[in-house]
């Protein structure tokens, strides 16, 4: 079950790592731009400076520019951004997606990471949960990938256009 928030409860989950809304340091591709482009773009929702890159270290484009500090907060060079995912597999705060709006008029594509048992199949329904992980649509699984054949798992999940920038898991009923 997903929480109520009030604003006091926002701060509090935020302290505790919860990301429930946009905050400054959540990264969103220029819209013009990212309505047009096939594949998608990351969309990085890292707030905080944290000791972490590899985001950056991974991005095989330099789309995710290398960090001055390792506590920087990542920032994306759009033009290099290919989509491919391989920032999605690799942060280990789950705060890397690759969204794609081209799909369709209403749909779109994301591509989360998945860490749980048992992995979804292609053309399988999923409940699509918000931040704080209330069910909040019903999507269906495009492709299950494991990019750095590591055992970490990017799926990719259609869903309605208008929730990308709520939906940031995906729940498996089997």
């Amino acid at each position: 079950m997903g929480c109520t928030c009030n604003s006091n409860d926002k701060e509090k989950l935020f302290c505790s790592g919860v990301l429930v809304e946009n905050r400054p340091g959540a990264i969103l591709p220029p819209r013009e731009a990212w309505e047009k482009k096939k594949g998608g773009y990351v969309v990085i929702e890292c707030p905080q400076r944290i000791p972490c890159n590899p985001c950056a270290t991974s991005c095989p484009t330099g789309a995710v520019k290398p960090f001055a500090d390792i506590n920087d907060v990542p920032s994306i060079d759009y033009e290099k951004c290919t989509g491919c995912g391989l920032c999605v597999a690799k942060c280990p705060g789950l705060a890397c997606f690759v969204v794609d709006l081209t799909y369709g008029a209403d749909e779109a594509v994301i591509k989360l990471p998945y860490e749980l048992e048992p992995k979804p199949a292609k053309g399988q329904k999923v409940k699509c949960l918000n931040r704080t992980g209330e069910e909040v649509s019903e999507g269906e699984i495009y492709t299950v990938t494991e990019p750095l054949k590591d055992q970490t798992t990017v799926v990719s999940v259609v869903i309605p256009k208008k929730l990308v920038g709520e939906i940031r898991a995906i729940k498996v009923v089997c």
